[in-house]
């Protein structure tokens, strides 16, 4: 919020990603419609003096009410998060906007959300150009590796690491997230006991690559334990 009260937001368009501002502040017209997940048309108009574009007109086009609640809504504020720091202000991204769009879908309505936020961040990631090396070991360059990397949160052969190797559908996952589908990804979920470790690495790659990212703090409490 801006010293005069107004809101800032950032909005995630098919043309890329957009910082703009909208008068009245949590009192405006606008302030129901600009809540965070939720999809809308607008106009804004940014004058040839101006850092910010100014939100003009906002109609809701869709809400997902089920995001506030404790088990979805950490999960949706992650994909939000790294959806503001992969993608840049005027890169267009078409594809970057359905996939995010389908991430907050998916974790409102599915039954197991953890699991399609994970899959979803991969998936977010692999389209800014960012993954993880999983052919060749992060250290050494051998072959195969199989291992937890858990500075670089990318894979480790035998040789280089402290950690036990991770469950083959874990190293499956990881090999192959980048690449699958989303709806051949979600046909096959990891079971609970091996997520917090891809969490883990999820988190050292994202710190590593990226920068740090707040929302981690938020998964804690559902049950996703991200310490080392």
């Amino acid at each position: 919020m801006t010293p005069a009260g107004d809101i800032l937001v950032t909005l995630l368009t098919p043309q890329g990603k957009l910082k703009a501002v909208a008068r009245g502040g949590v009192r405006g017209p606008l302030s129901s419609r600009l809540n965070l997940f939720h999809h809308v048309g607008m106009q804004v108009y940014q004058g040839p003096q101006n850092d910010l574009a100014s939100v003009q007109q906002a109609v809701l086009e869709g809400a997902l009410p089920t995001l506030a609640q404790p088990e979805r809504y950490a999960f949706a504020h992650l994909l939000a998060e790294f959806a503001e720091a992969l993608y840049q202000e005027g890169e267009f991204s078409e594809q970057a906007f359905e996939l995010f769009a389908g991430a907050l879908r998916g974790v409102a309505h599915q039954p197991d959300p953890e699991w399609v936020a994970l899959v979803m961040s991969y998936k977010l990631l692999a389209l800014a150009g960012f993954i993880p090396q999983t052919a060749r070991c992060a250290r050494c360059a051998q072959d195969h590796p199989t291992h937890p990397d858990p500075l670089g949160g990318q894979l480790l052969c035998g040789s280089c690491a402290a950690l036990p190797a991770y469950p083959d559908p874990s190293l499956d996952f990881l090999r192959n997230v980048a690449r699958r589908t989303v709806r051949a990804s979600m046909d096959a979920p990891l079971p609970a006991e091996q997520r917090p470790a891809l969490w883990r690495a999820l988190e050292r790659f994202v710190t590593v690559q990226i920068g740090s990212v707040h929302s981690w703090r938020q998964l804690v409490p559902t049950g996703t334990a991200l310490s080392a």
